[in-house]
């Protein structure tokens, strides 16, 4: 029960903070793309482990849009990601000297910040190789998750992401 609670916890603050922006090739007729793979040899930046988390998260997301995994696809998936530590604390210390007449105050920020992270996926057409659709997701970060919680959190980021492919026509 302690886990679903963290779990649950976890998602709530998870979907809050994950951001994610948005660039497609205009004039692309997306109805075409039905197929997937991925690039060989990606540096994707996350573990061996979160690699593994992170595909099978993002293969079943896929699947459930109706999109298959082919040998010979219609678009290519390159997935990158960076890690940020925030440098700007919200806690601080203040310490303060003066008289009536003026003084001089002080705030010391305390903690590390916050450790954040970008995943950037770029779908390529596979036949023209140019990229048609790009998304810069940005969520908080937290290295000490469960792997139930990392898998959680995979699910939070490609779900929002792919809120967004294909792009809707306007």
């Amino acid at each position: 029960m302690k886990k679903l609670a963290l779990i649950i916890c976890l998602l709530l603050f998870v979907s809050c903070g994950v951001t994610v922006n948005y660039d497609y090739q205009k004039g692309t007729d997306f109805t075409k793309y039905k197929t997937y793979h991925y690039f060989d040899n990606m540096e994707t930046g996350l573990s061996q482990l979160d690699n593994k988390r992170f595909f099978r998260v993002l293969n079943a997301a896929l699947e459930a849009k109706g999109f298959t995994m082919s040998n010979d696809p219609d678009f290519l998936i390159d997935i990158a990601s960076s890690y940020r530590q925030d440098t700007q604390s919200s806690t601080s210390v203040g310490f303060g000297v003066g008289t009536g007449g003026g003084g001089v105050s002080v705030g010391v920020p305390v903690g590390d910040g916050n450790l954040s992270r970008q995943i950037i996926f770029d779908f390529v057409d596979a036949k023209t190789e140019q990229l048609v659709w790009q998304a810069a997701s940005n969520e908080p970060y937290m290295p000490e998750n469960t792997p139930e919680a990392r898998e959680a959190q995979f699910k939070v980021v490609i779900d929002k992401v792919l809120q967004g492919f294909p792009p809707k026509a306007k």
